[in-house]
């Protein structure tokens, strides 16, 4: 990633006001996210100058569950945040797969200050993606989504932040 790449990104209030799939969606989530106080602790206590990037489509689900709640962390911290659609950044996307095959989304890489990639998350957390990719895939579609859903309306964000903090302390 360098530097002019970054900047050239959309923030996530630009890309929230753009998104068209979901909109009541993203901007409910994003209203109603409360963020821990031990989590946003842990989140200022990292030393250095980070920089974000997400990779999604406003279609993911699982991008309108997370995303939002780790936009307002890295306000909350001050770690410049950038959101890149995947189908347009297919080089970036493909240095990220998951399972190393698949274009799942959202991914968040973590960047140094010098624009060096440290780590990356995605594309949810590990406890719902255990489910999905076990019992949860006997499931038509339209149910998994519903047990998915209510997964992260009750985790709230916590598991999500909690493993984007893990990429942080791997890095320091």
């Amino acid at each position: 990633m360098d530097k002019f790449r970054f900047e050239s990104a959309q923030t996530f209030a630009g890309y929230l006001e753009g998104v068209d799939k979901n909109r009541d969606l993203w901007r409910g989530v994003y209203d109603r996210v409360r963020l821990p106080e031990d989590l946003i602790a842990a989140g200022r206590e990292i030393p250095g100058l980070w920089h974000l990037v997400a990779l999604t489509e406003d279609w993911c689900g699982d991008a309108v569950n997370t995303l939002p709640v780790v936009a307002r962390l890295a306000d909350e911290v001050g770690w410049p945040l950038r959101v890149m659609l995947r189908d347009d950044n297919p080089d970036l996307m493909d240095e990220h797969l998951t399972n190393g095959r698949s274009r799942s989304i959202p991914v968040v890489i973590v960047y140094d200050e010098n624009f060096n990639e440290m780590g990356w998350w995605g594309p949810r957390p590990g406890k719902i993606q255990s489910w999905v990719m076990g019992e949860g895939l006997s499931m038509p579609s339209p149910e998994r989504y519903k047990v998915v859903r209510r997964w992260y309306a009750k985790d709230h964000g916590r598991s999500t932040l909690e493993e984007l903090l893990d990429v942080f302390a791997q890095a320091v």
